[in-house]
């Protein structure tokens, strides 16, 4: 039986990405979000949400771009720290020690060291009450060729992304493979 814990920001997995940005005089900042993920295919969509008090936030506003690096496991504890500092306070690739590139496409940083990077264009904020909705399209997505499959995609088990447990505030490794998607289900919609 199920009890009542309210209304809360609970879904599981919850990822760990982080928002790359340019504040007004060029000084690239980095910031971790979890909330956000994927939102359309047809373009290449990713939703992240901020609130209005965030660095990004206005960076983003200014800039109207933005990218999302996915940090391997090995990068937890930076990807901790750049949700915890504020770039008004500090410098977060100088801290962290992590090199700043500067998209070919938008006006955002991504990070070197993380195994991917979505170079994305502002094109909707969505004000929602304490967070803004901000939807970038993806122009392009860069990766580091050790973690690709055969096919050229990513591979998740090579990028090593983590997830954050919003019940817990705990990071989580990614778990085991279960089975093909679009694949394992097939045998139930055939009784269907």
């Amino acid at each position: 039986m199920k009890i009542s814990i309210g209304a809360n920001t609970i879904l599981y997995p919850t990822p760990v990405l982080i928002v790359g940005t340019y504040d007004v005089e060029g000084k690239p900042n980095l910031m971790t979000v979890a909330w956000g993920g994927i939102c359309c295919s047809e373009p290449s969509c990713v939703a992240i949400a901020l609130r209005k008090a965030t660095y990004t936030y206005g960076n983003i506003c200014a800039q109207k771009a933005f990218t999302v690096s996915i940090p391997s496991e090995k990068h937890a504890r930076c990807a901790d720290y750049f949700g915890i500092d504020s770039g008004k306070n500090a410098n977060k690739f100088d801290v962290s020690g992590l090199t700043p590139v500067k998209s070919s496409l938008v006006n955002a940083p991504y990070v070197e060291e993380f195994p991917i990077a979505l170079e994305c264009k502002l094109i909707h904020q969505i004000e929602i009450g304490l967070h803004t909705q901000f939807i970038g399209e993806i122009l392009d997505i860069k990766a580091d060729k050790s973690v690709l499959s055969e096919k050229g995609m990513p591979d998740i088990e090579k990028v090593r992304p983590f997830s954050y447990d919003p019940g817990a505030y705990a990071y989580y490794k990614t778990g085991e493979f279960l089975g093909a998607a679009f694949s394992i289900g097939k045998d139930m919609k055939k009784k269907a």
